[in-house]
């Protein structure tokens, strides 16, 4: 089994997983509506709109996990989302990104080392792991913004 096949539903509650990406370049986030870092929805949203049509998508996960900031609803987070910051990419089910309930897709992902050599939970809202069309992964903490030159070198590294 591979990242892709991993079942998870839409935050609208339909089964899905990530296997409509396999191949493409993806970018998960864990997201929040209540943190410091939430404006980091702005930038995500650019990148879907930069490079959607060369074969990219962010995914986020909300997560309530750090200091209870993505309280809301799916039907709460969703509004956010698309009023506040017009996000079109995929929202997945609120899930633990860390924890005895982990979801499995960042159990996957935790092992994964960023630049520093982390690896393990995830720290906070907004880390980064930005999947290859062949499957392999990089990690950005949660500090790392959306225009990153790092990042945006990374993804662009990855579109070919």
């Amino acid at each position: 089994m591979t990242i892709y096949d991993i079942p998870i539903n839409t935050l609208a509650g339909e089964s899905a997983s990530l296997a409509p990406f396999a191949g493409k370049t993806v970018l998960a986030v864990n997201v929040a509506s209540k943190c410091g870092l939430t404006p980091q929805y702005e930038g995500l949203e650019a990148l879907q709109t930069t490079y959607a049509d060369r074969g990219f998508t962010v995914v986020g996960f909300p997560s309530n996990q750090f200091a209870g900031q993505e309280p809301g609803s799916a039907e709460e987070i969703q509004t956010f989302c698309s009023t506040t910051y017009g996000v079109t990419f995929p929202l997945f089910e609120k899930i633990d990104v860390n924890g005895e309930h982990q979801h499995p897709i960042f159990a996957e992902l935790n092992k994964t080392a960023d630049a520093e050599g982390y690896t393990g939970d995830v720290r906070w809202n907004f880390e980064k792991f930005l999947i290859g069309p062949d499957g392999t992964v990089e990690r950005f903490a949660p500090t790392v913004t959306p225009e990153d030159p790092a990042l945006v070198s990374a993804i662009e590294a990855n579109l070919g």
